[in-house]
């Protein structure tokens, strides 16, 4: 509690102390994300010029402060103090929710892939501690249709399912296990695992979340589809999903994303073929990005962003990501997106739309009719796991934060939302 404010007056009183450098600081990122936009949208020499002109107004700042030497040390220490501001309040905000206990399954069946995660399976022994467990493990193997095992193993008597892997093989296995009603297990056995995260599974504890089906409590958490295929986190539609789409994204991914850019949003950019209708009920035309979520996600906060606070409050997360632009006459700042929450969603298409569903790769015809399944999926959580997601207590918005965290400080615990 008594960091932030430290670091906030030390702020203050350089940026008073050293006018009018403190505000070449603020010019300078200005120039940097203007310059860095044009040379993203743009190839070959038009690149290297913007994107070299946008690392010169970074460096230019920071190498003024050492060439005048008085506030080294303390402009070292703000960012740093902010680093430390931010760990301790993720931490002052965790939370860990004691979910209702119930009987474990007579059958439980792991599904599980040998390859994902860089073969975590193998390396935590996945098949053998879920033997131990009473779990019957089964491998997926090159060609496997998972779908078509999780509904075999339920004709054989599993009465309830669990899946180790990433989050594309989540959402099929979660889907079948909503539709019979049937309790679900998420392992973290994963890449990036953010349907863990969200569940409230401890994406460290791979091998404990097994417990799930020894002694674990359930919650119903919100499942959400595109033209009836389920997904668990989200459908993204614009330069990520048209980079995943090109051969040779899985080697050199940031390179292709790259290379779409001015492709796609280019001044010769082919643009995004997608339309849909706004919070307000007027129809609009593309951006560089759009973003439909199972449930709203936390963006543009220093804590908690890219997490979803909630996963049942029977929403979808829409998000729509325009080009950066700056202030100018008559045209204030904003941030580069808009989001807003709606049950259904619809976007539409002149032709076969690219997208990514929970990272995989697909071609999905127009229109793209989105909906939520509220309170779908019957989740079994490891009693020892948090049991809700890192931001579930986090307050929007900087004012209510600082007021939950003086109560954190007189010793309330945070509440999630």
């Amino acid at each position: 509690m008594v960091l932030a404010p430290a670091v906030m007056l030390l702020a203050i009183y350089i940026v008073v102390e050293q006018f009018p450098r403190g505000l070449i600081v603020f010019a300078g990122v200005a120039i940097a994300m203007a310059a860095g936009w044009y040379g993203l949208v743009r190839k070959g020499a038009a690149r290297l010029l913007g994107l070299g002109i946008a690392v010169s107004a970074l460096v230019a700042p920071a190498v003024l402060l050492v060439v005048d030497g008085d506030h080294v040390v303390e402009a070292i220490l703000i960012p740093v103090g902010l680093i430390l501001c931010l760990g301790a309040a993720r931490v002052a905000f965790r939370v860990k929710v004691s979910l209702p206990l119930v009987q474990p399954p007579h059958r439980p069946v792991l599904f599980y892939n040998p390859k994902s995660g860089g073969g975590k399976a193998e390396r935590f022994g996945l098949a053998e501690e879920a033997r131990s467990r009473g779990m019957e493990p089964i491998e997926l193997t090159r060609g496997s249709d998972l779908e078509e095992l999780a509904r075999g193993a339920v004709a054989d008597g599993a009465d309830a399912l669990a899946m180790a892997g990433g989050d594309g093989s989540q959402a099929v296995v979660a889907a079948v296990a909503s539709e019979l009603d049937l309790p679900y297990a998420c392992i973290p056995a994963g890449t990036r695992n953010h349907f863990a995260l969200d569940l409230g599974v401890d994406r460290d504890d791979v091998v404990g979340a097994l417990e799930a089906f020894v002694e674990g409590g359930e919650r119903r958490v919100d499942l959400a589809e595109v033209n009836g295929q389920v997904f668990v986190n989200n459908v993204s539609l614009g330069i990520y999903a048209e980079a995943v789409q090109r051969s040779g994204y899985r080697e050199a991914k940031l390179r292709t994303i790259l290379d779409t850019v001015p492709e796609v949003l280019g001044p010769e950019g082919s643009g995004l073929d997608l339309s849909w209708m706004g919070p307000g009920g007027h129809e609009q035309h593309s951006g560089a990005a759009v973003l439909v979520s199972n449930n709203r996600y936390r963006l543009g906060t220093a804590v908690g962003s890219g997490t979803r606070p909630r996963i049942d409050d029977g929403l979808l997360g829409i998000t729509v990501a325009s080009a950066p632009g700056g202030p100018g006459p008559g045209r204030p700042a904003k941030r580069p997106w808009r989001e807003w929450s709606a049950p259904e969603f619809q976007v539409d298409s002149n032709g076969p739309v690219p997208a990514g569903i929970d990272g995989e790769a697909v071609t999905l015809d127009a229109p793209l009719r989105f909906r939520i399944r509220p309170g779908a999926l019957r989740v079994r959580i490891a009693r020892a796991h948090p049991g809700a997601s890192p931001s579930a207590a986090i307050p929007d918005g900087p004012l209510k934060g600082v007021i939950a965290l003086a109560g954190i400080a007189a010793g309330r615990a945070p509440i999630p939302g």
